[in-house]
């Protein structure tokens, strides 16, 4: 049998899922042995005791000094402005990627303009946000906004031009107007690819949040993060970075298991 249709059991497939985490986990460990044998002073790679008491400090215990739970408020300021940012790109997407994939006086006037702003690095506008928007919420956010909405928004207007144009047909010859074919053909085809398409910006929305963080704010993981470095505090970024890997996977998971759930026929459109 070819090896391109040779599948793995259960119990095989399982272990093939933990084995990569195993292999990062033992190199990990060993690299820690080695460098602390050499230099039990060594701050790079710590030990898991001295990575439990981080995560004591900064979970389990109030900071001394400002009396707050450090991971706790830093995760509710860091999700906030997330929520907050990938809520108002959605939106955009979806209604400036429905008019431009529906209307062609739209696409020809919008379409190419969205394109190139899809391809701005939002990184390099920073500056320009901080400069033009100030040091507040407001910069952070809309460097979100402008990261992820006009990908989404191009994602988007192709699927709906991907709408076969006999659905569009059908539905004019029962009389129904542009308003109508929107919201009862349209809209019910580009749900699921929305969630989607967020489920893929996640990554680029928590790069740009902790970018922001990192240069102007007084919490929030990135900002956290960046605060120990000058300390070497690699016991405190670990667990941070593994907290902010949790955080991406389980929103992945909830979007994905809203769209199978409020879109189960979408499962079907994928082969699954």
């Amino acid at each position: 049998m070819r090896w391109i249709n040779r599948r793995p059991r259960r119990g095989a497939e399982m272990l093939l899922l933990c084995l990569p985490f195993a292999a990062l986990v033992a190199a990990y460990l060993i690299g820690s042995a080695i460098r602390l044998d050499a230099n039990p002073a060594d701050k790079l790679l710590p030990s898991p005791a001295q990575l439990w008491a981080g995560i004591q400090r900064i979970a389990l215990m109030p900071d001394p000094r400002t009396g707050e739970w450090l991971l706790w408020s830093d995760t509710a300021a860091s999700l906030m402005r997330l929520a907050a940012g990938l809520g108002i790109a959605t939106v955009i997407a979806l209604l400036l990627g429905m008019a431009v994939g529906l209307l062609p006086y739209l696409r020809a006037s919008l379409g190419a303009f969205v394109a190139f702003l899809s391809m701005v690095p939002p990184l390099a506008l920073l500056p320009i946000l901080f400069i033009t928007l100030g040091l507040g919420e407001a910069a952070k956010i809309c460097l979100i906004v402008i990261g992820v909405a006009p990908i989404m928004t191009r994602d988007l207007a192709l699927r709906v031009h991907e709408i076969p144009r006999e659905m569009i047909v059908k539905a004019e010859t029962l009389s129904a107007s542009t308003w109508l074919i929107a919201l009862r053909v349209v809209l019910p085809q580009v749900l699921p690819r929305l969630l989607t398409s967020l489920r893929l910006q996640l990554g680029p929305a928590f790069l740009f949040l902790i970018a922001a963080e990192a240069i102007s704010a007084d919490a929030g993981l990135g900002y956290r993060i960046f605060l120990v470095r000058r300390y070497l505090a690699m016991d405190v970024i670990f667990p941070y970075v593994a907290w902010i890997t949790l955080l991406a996977v389980l929103a992945d998971i909830a979007i994905d298991r809203l769209r199978s759930r409020v879109f189960p026929w979408s499962d079907l459109e994928r082969g699954a």
